[in-house]
């Protein structure tokens, strides 16, 4: 049995679970909050930082800012395509207006930018809006999912 860790959400407690239990709506040993979730998640930088640095399981980052058409006209798209991929990755929102020191961080030229981290690492990145199936087959083929 191989267990992965993944940073919880609310308390940003680290979790240690076995894989087999990733589409089983684990929650959280210290607060009991979802550690896997069907809908992307709205996030701060310093969890971000803390998730993107230790979680084990691929976490698909969206970087937006409300004024951004192609950001809003993109959101429903980014939720269904976390949907179809609850269990496998970890799908989450980054206000970049809200969060000014991410561009910088994350070396962000445009929104809206897809990128995706596992292990300490940054594996992809697309930029521009797609559709959920398009989000998908980009995921698939970055390894992801």
């Amino acid at each position: 049995m191989t267990a992965v860790k993944l940073t919880c959400p609310d308390c940003e407690q680290g979790n240690r679970l076995p894989i087999e239990k990733l589409g089983a709506n684990p929650r959280c040993g210290t607060c009991g909050a979802p550690l896997m979730w069907d809908k992307p998640k709205e996030v701060s930088l310093a969890w971000l930082q803390k998730a993107q640095a230790r979680d084990e399981v691929p976490l698909v980052v969206d970087f937006w800012a409300a004024w951004c058409g192609p950001c809003r006209m993109m959101a429903p798209e980014f939720a269904k395509a976390a949907s179809a991929l609850k269990g496998r990755a970890r799908f989450v929102k980054l206000d970049t207006e809200a969060h000014p020191q991410a561009g910088s961080r994350y070396g962000i030229r445009g929104i809206p930018l897809l990128a995706t981290f596992k292990g300490g690492r940054e594996t992809a990145r697309q930029a521009g809006a797609m559709p959920a199936a398009g989000i998908v087959d980009w995921l698939k083929g970055s390894g992801v999912a």
